[in-house]
C-alpha cells in the first residue's frame, strides 16, 4: 500500500513509520509514505499557500494552485512507481464518517493520496476538481487534517498482511461485523479484588467463544444500540448462559462490573 500525503507539516507522519506496530511495518516494506508540501509548489519569495476568503470572514483559505500542484505530483508519482492512481481523499468535518470498512477499503488499495487542509479549509475548486471523497474522524473540528490522516492511515495500515504478530487480532476488532469488541483480561487472575472470569480460566474453547459473543452483544446493547440493527447476520443474537435470550439484566450486570 502507498500513499500520498499532501501536508504542510510531513513531520507529523514520522512517528508513523518510526514507532510501534505502523513503525515495524514500515520497515517490513508493507506499505509507503511520501509527503508532498504544498509549499513547495507556490511561488517565491514567500512560498504562501494561504490568502483572505472571498465574501469576508475570519482566518485564511489554501488557495487553490500550490495544493493542485501538490496533488498532480501526487498523481504522477504514483503513476509512475505503480502504473496506478489512487483515490484522492480530502479530510474534512463535512465528509462522511471514517469507519472500519473505510479503513478494509484503503488497505485494500495500491494507492491513494490523503490531503491534509489547514487554517479555515482548502478553496472550495480544489474539491470541485480534484477530490474523490471526503472523510471525517467525526463531529469536531481539528487545526488541521494532520491528525485525521494519522488516524485514517494507522486504522488501514494495522490490516495490512504482515503488520500484525497474529493476523487473526484484527479480524476480532471492535466493529468487525459491526459488533464492539468483548473485555479482555491477562495475569494476574485476581486484581484490586476483580476476578478473571472462571470461564476464560476453563480451557473450554467453545465455552470461551460463546461467552465472548455474548459480551459482544452485550457492550453493543448497552454502548452503541444502533450499531446492532446493522450486525450481520452471521452474528445470530446469542443466548443467554443459563438458556434464553439476553434481557437488560446483562447491560446492568455490565454496568456493575459483574462479567
Amino acid at each position: 500500500m502507498r500513499c500520498d500525503l499532501i501536508t504542510l507539516f510531513p513531520e507529523y507522519f514520522a512517528p508513523l513509520t518510526h514507532l510501534g506496530v505502523t513503525g515495524r511495518a514500515a520497515k517490513k516494506g508493507c506499505y509507503t509514505l511520501v509527503c508532498h508540501n504544498p509549499r513547495d509548489f507556490a511561488p517565491p519569495p514567500h512560498r504562501q499557500v494561504d490568502d483572505r476568503p472571498y465574501g469576508g470572514g475570519p482566518g485564511m483559505v489554501m488557495r487553490p494552485e500550490p495544493l493542485l500542484a501538490a496533488i498532480e505530483a501526487a498523481k504522477r508519482a504514483q503513476r509512475e512507481a505503480l502504473g496506478y492512481v489512487g483515490p484522492v481523499i480530502y479530510l474534512s468535518p463535512q465528509g462522511k464518517p471514517f469507519q472500519q470498512a473505510d479503513a478494509h477499503r484503503l488497505a485494500d488499495l495500491a494507492a491513494f493520496t490523503l490531503l491534509c487542509g489547514r487554517y479555515e479549509g482548502i478553496d472550495q475548486r480544489v474539491i470541485d476538481l480534484a477530490v474523490d471523497e471526503e472523510l471525517s474522524l467525526g463531529d469536531f473540528v481539528l487545526t488541521g487534517g494532520e491528525i485525521a490522516a494519522l488516524a485514517v492511515l494507522d486504522a488501514a495500515i494495522r490490516l495490512l498482511p504482515g503488520a500484525l504478530g497474529d493476523a487473526d487480532s484484527a479480524r476480532r476488532d471492535s466493529f468487525q461485523g459491526r459488533l464492539l469488541d468483548h473485555p479482555h483480561y491477562t495475569r494476574p487472575v485476581e486484581f484490586a479484588g476483580l476476578r478473571v472470569p472462571d470461564v476464560l480460566l476453563s480451557g473450554n474453547h467453545a465455552a470461551i467463544a460463546a461467552w465472548r459473543q455474548r459480551q459482544q452483544w452485550e457492550r453493543t446493547a448497552q454502548r452503541r444500540p444502533d450499531l446492532l440493527a446493522e450486525a450481520p447476520s452471521q452474528s445470530a443474537r446469542p443466548e443467554a448462559e443459563q438458556g434464553g435470550s439476553l434481557t437488560q439484566q446483562g447491560a446492568e450486570r455490565i454496568k456493575k462490573g459483574d462479567r
